[in-house]
């Protein structure tokens, strides 16, 4: 008889465990996410980093970590009613010092509420520099479009799928810490997983081995293919190791159970979207594990439409986490008024020019540019806090401090 009440005993516990693995590690149900998001504002703010930062790494550690010039900026930001903003962070930072990390984080997001601002974090990015190093960060490339922004994690650590398992304090680590901070809007787990970096613009190899150099790193003809930068090599390559990283970094998330909600964004913009039928596996893992749906868009009016109405479909909140592109028409005047419409949240790229110089476009990194676009690519305000077109300033003004239509 004792056996046998151990046995049930244990059996018991394991069904309870199993019972509470299902509950934390489960996506949000529809019913959730909308209760969630329709006690939300309409939610408006950019990716932010500031102008002094050449980079994530520069933003964040000790010695460059600025809060007054966050203060500032982000005072400029609430001046025309944004909410939000999407904030990158970087896994070296939690190996470097995991306690100052933090207490950095929770130093921005205390002026962040202190300005009436949100924020979505961001974990691991495919994009730019895949070997990012610790210290004192590159100056910039002058007039060459984010010559020093940097992957998370690293291709070392990326093209290792045996040391995926390294990066799971660093994002237990800062979901536990947050994980029932009203301060924080949500967990943006993985920035355009499966993009490949410099070359997702078709920089010719020559050129990208040169502006790389101006940065630091050595890139040779033997890493370059290791590292998957050149832009003929199958995108499969990459997304292979990035969808092993995906599904851990999912798994970790949903063990912490955060009362935030988690997405992904999606941004390959040659397929629909509309059916799973026509997605990479990984597009597929994105889609069924995000919590709210969030989407890139650098395209037309036409084309931003038409990728909504596909979003549409799955009967989910939707943010669109990156857009301006004001020479390709991607501009406040031509998609905010329908993202304000269907209550998309709107996140652009940039808020103040700095050293990101992502005043300039893509092609400044194959092109000789001697001085500022007349036409910006990115950003809002210059560095004294004027903006660049007073029009827009007062359509982002009408539409968020109004609210939805």
């Amino acid at each position: 008889m004792k056996l046998f009440f151990i046995l049930f005993f244990n059996l018991l516990m394991i069904q309870c465990q199993n019972s509470n693995f299902q509950q934390v590690s489960s996506r949000w149900s529809e019913e959730k996410i909308w209760n969630w998001y329709n006690n939300q504002p309409w939610l408006i703010g950019t990716n932010f980093i500031t102008s002094s930062s050449i980079n994530q790494l520069e933003f964040w550690q000790e010695k460059t970590f600025d809060p007054d010039l966050i203060d500032k900026e982000l005072k400029l930001s609430a001046s025309i009613g944004m909410n939000t903003h999407r904030v990158f962070l970087h896994d070296l930072l939690w190996q470097q010092d995991s306690m100052g990390f933090l207490s950095r984080i929770d130093k921005f997001l205390e002026i962040s509420h202190k300005n009436g601002i949100k924020t979505l974090l961001v974990f691991f990015d495919d994009v730019w520099h895949p070997m990012p190093k610790l210290g004192k960060q590159p100056e910039p490339i002058p007039h060459v479009h984010n010559s020093g922004w940097v992957q998370s994690p690293g291709a070392k650590i990326l093209y290792d799928s045996l040391s995926h398992n390294k990066l799971k304090s660093y994002v237990k680590g800062i979901i536990g810490k947050f994980a029932n901070d009203q301060r924080v809007l949500g967990w943006d787990l993985y920035n355009e997983p499966g993009q490949k970096g410099i070359s997702s613009h078709n920089i010719p190899k020559e050129r990208s081995i040169e502006l790389y150099k101006k940065v630091g790193i050595k890139i040779t003809d033997n890493n370059y293919s290791e590292y998957n930068l050149n832009e003929i090599d199958p995108k499969d390559k990459k997304q292979k190791y990035t969808l092993s990283l995906l599904k851990y970094t999912v798994k970790w998330a949903r063990e912490v159970n955060p009362s935030q909600p988690l997405t992904i964004g999606i941004y390959e913009w040659d397929i629909k979207w509309d059916s799973m039928n026509n997605l990479s596996e990984l597009n597929q893992f994105i889609l069924n594990n995000s919590d709210i749906i969030s989407f890139h868009s650098y395209a037309s009016k036409k084309e931003v439409l038409r990728k909504v109405n596909e979003l549409q479909n799955y009967n989910r909140p939707i943010l669109c986490t990156e857009y301006i592109a004001r020479e390709y028409e991607n501009t406040f005047e031509n998609v905010l008024p329908i993202f304000n419409d269907n209550k998309i949240g709107a996140y652009n790229w940039g808020l103040v020019s700095g050293k990101t110089n992502t005043i300039y476009p893509w092609k400044s990194w194959d092109s000789t540019y001697t001085g500022p676009p007349k036409k910006w690519h990115h950003d809002i305000f210059y560095k004294d806090g004027k903006p660049y077109s007073s029009d827009e300033i007062e359509l982002i003004k009408s539409l968020s401090l109004s609210g939805t239509k």
